[in-house]
């Protein structure tokens, strides 16, 4: 081999060296890109500002609302933390929304279903907090839009920072106007979101290939002007498609509480189908294909960090917690926006972010319901 030989092959081999090295630079950032634009920086609350849950349809003004770069904590004193497993941050906190939207898009839609997720990847611990979708509360940026009305229920901030209505210049849309509607009124940690629709959410049902659940009592949603079979689901053993699994958890005739048990019932049964051997392996197939269909701004190798926890993390180590219902009372307020009264759901604000503080901190809930001031609320375990 000449000279002139040499010299072209090695420099044929830093060439391909350096398109190697390009395409895994590329890779490794498609990698880590949020599928959808992450949240803006978390907010919390001025330390001398309260919520006043029972004020009248005159709030007061708006406080001003600080941007943090730190976490909730990051002022107390922490250990090095403990190994991680799959590689995941510990702890990430998730919010949840269940999009009342039958299209295929997130043009529109209210949330439907709000809850927040503390993923522990140390401790192979996942905590589900239920927000009730009907708390009257603060709603960031929408003043300007409602003739300096900012009040509203908690399922409209979602609405409203959609393109639809694009009430928020928020760059996460209605997910962003959200969360920061969540950490204005209960000082909570959101990290990231995922939303789905009550389209999308029928598709993955019915592309795991359905899920099974066991009813320990009769759910019956039928009303006088439907009687249609299709909304009675007997106690026992149900093998349920996308359809079925929806309406059962859309039933609401025993009241909303009663419905999220319901819903954390069918999510139970949707983890364990995911895990399960025959569906594990098409998991990246899965996310693929709806990856379009739904709002996160989750990467993919958060969701590859996930669904490794999913196979390791035992079914009693997944707790769907809600405040205990007895800090809820149903009343009703003028809402101009619709020119008449809506019914809300009244609380005391103070008790409810200590939960969320808790919440935030692992300390609640517990498997065993343990929190003594005051009530431990009630708790759902994946069995």
């Amino acid at each position: 081999m000449s000279n002139i030989e040499k010299f072209l092959l090695a420099l044929l081999s830093l060439l391909i060296l350096a398109l190697a090295g390009t395409l895994m630079r590329l890779y490794r950032t498609a990698w880590r890109q949020p599928l959808a634009p992450a949240l803006a920086t978390p907010f919390r609350l001025p330390p001398t500002w309260t919520l006043n849950s029972t004020q009248d349809i005159s709030p007061p003004p708006t406080p001003e609302i600080a941007a943090v770069t730190e976490s909730l904590s990051s002022t107390e004193s922490v250990a090095p933390p403990a190994a991680s497993a799959c590689g995941g941050a510990s702890p990430m906190f998730i919010l949840l929304i269940g999009s009342d939207a039958r299209a295929n898009s997130y043009k529109y839609g209210l949330a439907d279903v709000i809850r927040l997720a503390r993923v522990d990847f140390q401790n192979l611990r996942v905590t589900i907090l239920d927000f009730p979708r009907d708390l009257w509360v603060q709603i960031p940026d929408i003043a300007d839009n409602l003739n300096g009305q900012n009040y509203e229920k908690l399922n409209q901030a979602y609405l409203y920072g959609n393109p639809g209505f694009g009430y928020s210049d928020d760059p996460a849309g209605g997910p962003g106007l959200l969360a920061r509607t969540l950490t204005l009124n209960f000082e909570t940690q959101i990290d990231q979101y995922v939303a789905v629709n009550m389209r999308t959410f029928e598709k993955i049902v019915d592309a795991v290939g359905g899920v099974d659940v066991v009813l320990p009592h009769t759910v019956d949603g039928r009303t006088e002007d439907d009687r249609d079979e299709r909304l009675l689901f007997e106690e026992g053993a149900h093998h349920l498609n996308g359809e079925q699994a929806l309406t059962l958890s859309r039933i609401r005739i025993k009241g909303v509480f009663t419905r999220a048990d319901h819903q954390s019932l069918v999510l139970c049964a949707l983890r364990d189908k995911l895990v399960s051997p025959g569906v594990i392996t098409r998991l990246p197939n899965l996310i693929e294909a709806f990856r379009g269909s739904v709002q996160t701004s989750l990467s993919l190798e958060q969701l590859s960090q996930l669904a490794c926890l999913g196979t390791q993390i035992e079914p009693q180590h997944i707790i769907f917690g809600s405040f205990p219902r007895e800090l809820f009372e149903s009343t009703r307020v003028y809402d101009p926006v619709f020119g008449k009264g809506v019914a809300v759901w009244k609380a005391d604000f103070t008790v409810l972010r200590d939960y969320a503080g808790r919440f935030t901190r692992g300390e609640w809930p517990q498997a065993d319901g343990a929190f003594n001031n005051p009530d431990p609320g009630d708790t759902f375990i994946c069995k």
